[in-house]
């Protein structure tokens, strides 16, 4: 692995930018050479991370949303921004497109949509507000859009996945697939509690029942853990360990890291890692 990224090279909702110097820190103190299954791979940015410190490592990323499938895209994406912003449109920078723009637009998009799969969620920080993603033309046919073009091409980064085992598979069986192996440290960054995921793969939302099947894989085993102070279940698990007559909070020895994040002037949110190293190394 020659470059190390400090972002993923293409936007995803919930990648985990903002704490790739406080894992790296943390990362220091887990064996180099054990086996770090990353169950929601998301953008691969904690697997990217965690080959860069430890490269001898085996790194296993669970690309459930196709993200190796959109870097493969960048050529074709860029090709697409470059004639967007060949338009020269009418709209001043982040305003509302005009109706002869949206014509412009759509009529790039729509012979873009012909030839097959098409990068939406990249295209949409260049017509679209920060957060908002479309995930098909009709997201884009049916929205306001703005003038929000990417003034760049995104930089080529068929490198980013290097010496790293991609595979796709439900959360559960690839947890069960290395569960007896020794050293495994589990990468767990599931979508957060009651938050809207069709960025993802998985769903429209992610409900408790979701987050404690996912919390009982912890128990036993060396893992990090992501979530932030808008899901309350950090709480719920104090709560039952208090009435429980057997231990049930998996973060009980756990250590915790937290970094804030402003999404407006007078809004944002704390971002929460917990991790916890069972190993012998």
């Amino acid at each position: 692995m020659n470059k190390i990224y400090k972002s993923a090279p293409l936007p995803f909702q919930g990648q985990k930018r903002f704490f790739v110097n406080k894992f790296k820190e943390a990362l220091a103190s887990y064996p180099s050479t054990a086996t770090y299954v990353d169950l929601f791979g998301g953008s691969g940015l904690l697997s990217h991370t965690v080959k860069s410190i430890h490269p001898n490592a085996k790194v296993v990323f669970n690309d459930f949303d196709n993200y190796r499938k959109r870097l493969h895209l960048i050529p074709q994406t860029n090709k697409i921004l470059e004639q967007l912003r060949a338009l020269k449109l009418e709209a001043k920078r982040s305003k509302k497109l005009t109706e002869s723009d949206r014509k412009k637009v759509l009529a790039i998009l729509v012979e873009a949509n012909k030839g097959g799969y098409v990068d939406w969620i990249s295209l949409s920080g260049s017509l679209k507000f920060s957060m908002n993603y479309g995930h098909c033309l009709e997201d884009f046919t049916k929205d306001t859009m703005y003038n929000t073009i990417r003034q760049s091409n995104f930089p080529e980064a068929l490198d980013y996945l290097d010496g790293i085992e991609v595979v796709k598979l439900d959360y559960k069986q690839l947890f069960e697939n290395h569960k007896y192996e020794k050293n495994v440290v589990s990468l767990v960054d599931p979508p957060y509690l009651s938050t809207d995921t069709s960025t993802y793969n998985s769903g429209d939302y992610w409900k408790l029942r979701d987050y404690l099947d996912v919390l009982d894989l912890l128990h036993d085993h060396s893992y990090f853990y992501f979530t932030s102070n808008k899901s309350q279940v950090v709480e719920l698990c104090e709560w039952v360990e208090t009435r429980a007559e057997i231990n049930a909070n998996p973060f009980k020895d756990a250590n915790c890291t937290t970094t804030s994040n402003k999404t407006s002037h007078n809004s944002g949110y704390t971002d929460i890692m917990y991790h916890l190293n069972r190993s012998d190394e």
